[in-house]
């Protein structure tokens, strides 16, 4: 069932678990560099990258309250759609390339109960590229009312961290926030068989808005 939010909370941004390790230390440098650039110029020359850095940051571990859309499936990622792909067992896989100026916590395409979360060590090439099938991912299984749908999250060039929010055995809401991966990345859903996809290549999509699925 969709969440019902109010004007207020819809309209709050804060910022993504996971995002300390790299937020803290970049604001921490804006804020001793900024209050030294008072006193001396070289401090002020410092100052403007790492203000324009910890500004960096904060927008791209921005976390915003969303409306969770009505529908069967919908979107575990803000991006656009890379490929719609017909797998062997009658699944159809959906692409959602992330860039690094997308939102990048990932939520529950579908309510159920997480059966798996397992992360598998790989490569860090581009997330756009063909040959990221081999990089660093979480693989997740999702028992739902359309079955077993897998998840995936897929490191890129420069995302070197998935951070998984909930551990196997959790139910989660469809649209619950599961997870972070920090900078350009992509996530790829499953549909089961006989789900037809509503986006097509080239669509921009929203966590928890974009519904993938058509009735």
């Amino acid at each position: 069932m969709p969440h019902s939010q109010s004007s207020a909370q819809r309209g709050r941004v804060r910022l993504a678990r996971g995002a300390s390790p790299w937020l803290l230390p970049t604001v921490a440098t804006a804020a001793v560099s900024l209050a030294r650039s008072r006193r001396s110029g070289r401090w002020a020359a410092v100052a403007v990258p790492t203000t324009a850095l910890a500004a960096g940051m904060l927008w791209f571990f921005r976390d915003p309250e969303r409306e969770i859309a009505q529908g069967r499936v919908i979107s575990p990622a803000d991006g656009v759609v890379q490929s719609i792909m017909p797998w062997k067992d009658g699944r159809t896989r959906v692409a959602i390339f992330m860039s690094p100026l997308n939102v990048h916590v990932n939520r529950a395409p579908l309510a159920g109960t997480v059966t798996s979360v397992e992360h598998i060590p790989g490569g860090f090439v581009p997330a756009f590229n063909k040959e990221s099938e081999n990089n660093e991912r979480v693989v997740w299984h999702f028992d739902t009312e359309l079955g077993d749908i897998e998840m995936v999250q897929i490191a890129g060039a420069v995302a070197r961290r998935i951070v998984p929010y909930v551990p196997e055995g959790t139910k989660v809401e469809q649209g619950e926030r599961i997870g972070l991966i920090r900078f350009g990345s992509r996530v790829d859903i499953y549909l089961p068989e006989g789900v037809e996809v509503a986006v097509e290549v080239g669509q921009a999509t929203t966590a928890g808005v974009t519904r993938l699925d058509r009735d």
